[in-house]
């Protein structure tokens, strides 16, 4: 009997290989170098965004932040430049609390609908 193959190509989290393995499927990885872990994070966090998009649950809120706390490793930038930076970013230009939607701007004092 043929094996049946699934593609997959994409990151996975660390364990993934492991828990495939128990159910007596064997996964083909390969280990990643830092040009192309950079390009599979992206893409990765463009699934997990979907993915939450989807369905707004907090496990994909998880998972999210779990992509972009690779991303920020991979890239060398600490918890406390993130911090900063937010704080930074805060002050000036304030958070999203107050739920302010732009639905345009009108420049000379004049509205022109096209």
């Amino acid at each position: 009997m043929k094996g049946i193959k699934t593609n997959f190509n994409k990151l996975v989290r660390d364990n993934i290989p492991e828990i495939i393995s128990r159910q007596d499927i064997n996964p083909i990885t390969r280990l990643l170098d830092d040009e192309e872990y950079l390009i599979a994070l992206d893409k990765k966090l463009n699934e997990e965004v979907l993915e939450y998009l989807a369905d707004g649950s907090i496990g994909e809120i998880c998972d999210i932040l779990e992509v972009i706390d690779a991303i920020c490793k991979a890239r060398g930038i600490s918890p406390d430049q993130i911090a900063a930076l937010r704080s930074e970013k805060r002050n000036k230009n304030g958070g999203f609390d107050k739920r302010i939607f732009l639905e345009k701007v009108i420049s000379g004092g004049h509205e022109h609908e096209e």
